[in-house]
């Protein structure tokens, strides 16, 4: 079977193999009506690059890594799916790695990135020891924190209000009329859960209510299964909290479920509101309200910065992005 080489793909588009290397590696830099018939050229001829070649010629290859907590989380989906739409459009790929929340299995991507000799890594960080980013950054592989503020200013970083995002949850429940308010949250190692929880302890206090009347129920997982199990837990109790405020959708719908099934009414007798505003939260038996995040923007925007240090380290100055969230009204509170 014939090897098919640049030189081949050139002649056929009727350019230099240094135009088609430049479409391969730095599209962008290639008009695109030349693009078009390089690419034309590519597909008729079924040229594949030695991928591995070019990477030892460059010592890094056109790909970046994409570390996040729970890719089952439709959060982290819509992430992923940002991330992945502008690194296709500049010509790059995404090898996707899975901490599941374990600093050990999140280190281990990290070397798994760094043998693969990735040019970016994007990581919302589970506990990994910070050393680890920063052996990636002496290596040359620039670093961007996705849904983390950043740890140092020569560090780009994509976040969300989470502080504010709290606020919003909990001033909407008391505009409502709840007096008990719960607040179901994950494991207190997790930024955003502590950060969502001093957010809603502001709100109290701004309604001139102590925040240490909010109860506070962690769970082990953020998943809908412990959503259940936390409502399991307050029916159990003498008393119902008559609000609910969950640390993210799938266990505001877990909570859900556990509520409906005892035969409790949302929100007649508990008002309940999720966060992140995934796609499952407007098609639940009622309707979720929750607080809004800009999933996908966020992955395009910390790609963003992530390729323009790849691509242009001399010129590319440190950011940090933080987005505001929205509060999203549904049928689940008052």
């Amino acid at each position: 079977m014939t090897t098919v080489s640049i030189k081949d793909v050139a002649a056929l588009a009727g350019v230099s193999p240094g135009t088609v290397s430049n479409v391969l590696n730095r599209p962008e830099k290639v008009a695109g009506s030349t693009r078009d018939r390089v690419e034309t050229a590519i597909r008729q001829l079924g040229f594949v690059r030695h991928g591995s070649a070019s990477t030892l010629r460059a010592g890094h290859s056109r790909t970046v890594g994409l570390s996040v907590i729970d890719i089952g989380n439709p959060f982290f989906t819509d992430v992923a799916a940002g991330v992945e739409d502008l690194a296709s459009e500049r010509g790059y790929a995404v090898i996707l790695g899975n901490s599941s929340g374990s600093p050990a299995k999140e280190e281990r991507n990290l070397l798994v990135f760094a043998e693969q000799r990735v040019r970016g890594v994007l990581i919302t960080p589970s506990g990994a020891d910070p050393r680890r980013l920063a052996m990636l950054r002496e290596r040359g592989i620039a670093v961007v924190l996705v849904d983390h503020p950043a740890e140092r200013p020569d560090q780009c970083a994509v976040a969300v209000n989470d502080v504010a995002g709290g606020s919003l949850a909990v001033t909407h429940l008391l505009a409502g009329g709840a007096d008990r308010i719960a607040y179901v949250s994950g494991p207190a190692s997790i930024r955003q859960c502590q950060d969502r929880l001093r957010g809603a302890g502001r709100a109290l206090a701004a309604a001139g209510r102590d925040p240490a009347e909010l109860r506070e129920l962690a769970m082990p997982a953020m998943t809908a299964a412990a959503g259940q199990q936390a409502a399991l837990t307050l029916l159990a109790e003498d008393a119902l909290p008559d609000a609910l405020f969950c640390a993210n959708d799938l266990l505001a719908l877990g909570v859900l479920r556990g509520l409906l099934q005892a035969g409790v009414r949302v929100p007649a007798d508990v008002s309940l509101i999720g966060y992140d505003d995934i796609d499952f939260a407007s098609a639940s038996a009622v309707s979720l309200s929750s607080i809004r995040q800009p999933t996908y923007q966020l992955g395009r925007a910390a790609t963003e910065l992530l390729l323009d240090e790849c691509d242009d380290p001399a010129t590319h100055a440190h950011q940090q992005v933080m987005f505001q969230p929205d509060l999203v009204v549904r049928e689940s509170t008052r």
